[in-house]
């Protein structure tokens, strides 16, 4: 599958810090701790809509990461897939009479565009599930041979599963009691109640075709793949075990993460899948989670229609601590957007305050689990001090532009409308 187009991003003299993000799975913020080579999998969208301001600021917390390495020096070996079938994809496909070939297609080409536009790097590997088939299959028919997988006790419809228990290791990435894993089993795309399975948590591997469902055939019998394989395929095939992070939003802390470690641990025998489990927080509108089934949401694309400052939404969706919950209201771009205007109308002066100093500190604050709030912080005060007139280096200016460009993915020659 065809990636978006990626940008250079400038070297930045001084000291880099290395960082230190928050694990889910130990609950402490930890240092990442990559070779050469910094490997991350950041779980992609099914692409039944377009990108919402959830989907951005998830791809911008881990863009800030892969930022960061860069800055520390390491080569970065980044995989995002697609969920291009799935449940959610075929619904509204039907809904809308559209065929659910075409509608993953236009989707997902929207997001690259989005993707593009919010100026996020690029993963190296962008894989879809479709394409990903025969890898599925050959790792859901071990998982069967090994014994820790099983046929439905249904003559029908005898869907593949997982028993959850097989890897040893299954809750270590959320650290929920089962009460919490049934309820959000049931609500993300579970099935606790189906007939036929062993235990509630077990998770489908492969679904038996269904009249007008697309299928696949092969030595697993006609169907197509469940969710979390997918990921786990896809994340071991190009990163092997045991990469450094493994991101996405706090919605897919249980089942997706749980599940693509715990099949991972099973496919290989070892543990952990990642070293470090790293989950962006929910944005909200109004006072609700921004989702599609409240129909409450805010599409990227819609805001580049409006000739909306990329730059500025980045900015927007930067100001709040990535991990946390927040509110997405017209004051916080309408102050995004000032922002962006101040820090352009500073960068652009003959010189300025010394930067070495906003540099050092830009850097503390995103090896410090991406504090992005502090960091923009720092900005201002420079920005403040050159539109006052203080300082006379004429580096300063170049300085500070590079360091945002290559740090915060901002990039303030005069605003480009999309």
């Amino acid at each position: 599958m065809q990636t978006w187009p990626s940008h250079p991003v400038p070297r930045v003299p001084g000291a880099p810090r290395p960082l230190r993000l928050y694990d889910t799975a130990t609950g402490e913020i930890r240092p990442t701790t990559p070779g050469a080579t910094a490997t991350m999998y950041v779980c992609g969208i099914t692409p039944y809509d377009a990108t919402h301001l959830g989907h951005a600021a998830t791809y911008l917390a881990f863009d800030l990461v892969h930022r960061q390495w860069l800055d520390n020096g390491h080569e970065v070996h980044y995989v995002q897939n697609v969920t291009d079938v799935d449940d959610p994809l075929l619904e509204r496909a039907a809904r809308d009479h559209d065929d659910w070939v075409v509608l993953a297609m236009r989707e997902t080409a929207l997001f690259r565009e989005d993707m593009a536009a919010l100026r996020v790097l690029p993963p190296r590997d962008y894989l879809g599930a479709v394409e990903s088939i025969p890898e599925i299959v050959e790792a859901v028919a071990k998982l069967l041979s090994d014994g820790v997988a099983y046929r439905a006790d249904d003559e029908q419809y005898p869907d593949i599963y997982f028993d959850r228990l097989a890897s040893g290791h299954f809750g270590s990435v959320s650290n929920y009691d089962e009460p919490t894993m049934l309820r959000y089993f049931a609500e993300r795309g579970g099935d606790p109640d189906r007939p036929g399975k062993r235990h509630p948590l077990d998770a489908q591997l492969w679904r038996a075709a269904r009249p007008g469902e697309p299928s696949w055939d092969g030595e697993l019998g006609a169907g197509r793949p469940g969710w979390h394989v997918e990921c786990s395929v896809i994340a071991l095939n190009r990163l092997g075990m045991t990469f450094d992070v493994q991101g996405g939003g706090s919605d897919l802390i249980f089942p997706h993460h749980e599940f693509s470690a715990a099949h991972a641990e099973s496919l290989t025998g070892q543990h952990p899948f990642a070293r470090h489990y790293a989950h962006a927080g929910m944005i909200g509108l109004d006072g609700e989670k921004m989702s599609k089934s409240r129909g409450n949401l805010v599409f990227v694309s819609r805001l580049r229609a409006d000739r909306v400052d990329m730059m500025g939404l980045r900015l927007g969706l930067l100001s709040g601590h990535y991990r946390t919950d927040r509110a997405w209201t017209s004051d916080v771009l309408d102050e995004a957007l000032a922002r962006v205007d101040r820090w352009r109308q500073a960068v652009a002066r003959e010189s300025g305050p010394p930067a070495e100093d906003t540099v050092a500190r830009l850097r503390d604050h995103l090896a410090d689990d991406l504090d992005t709030p502090q960091a923009l912080r720092a900005v201002d005060a420079w920005a403040a001090a050159a539109l006052a007139g203080d300082g006379s280096d004429p580096t300063a200016p170049a300085l500070i532009r590079d360091a945002l460009d290559a740090l915060l993915g901002v990039a303030l020659q005069p605003a480009a409308m999309p």
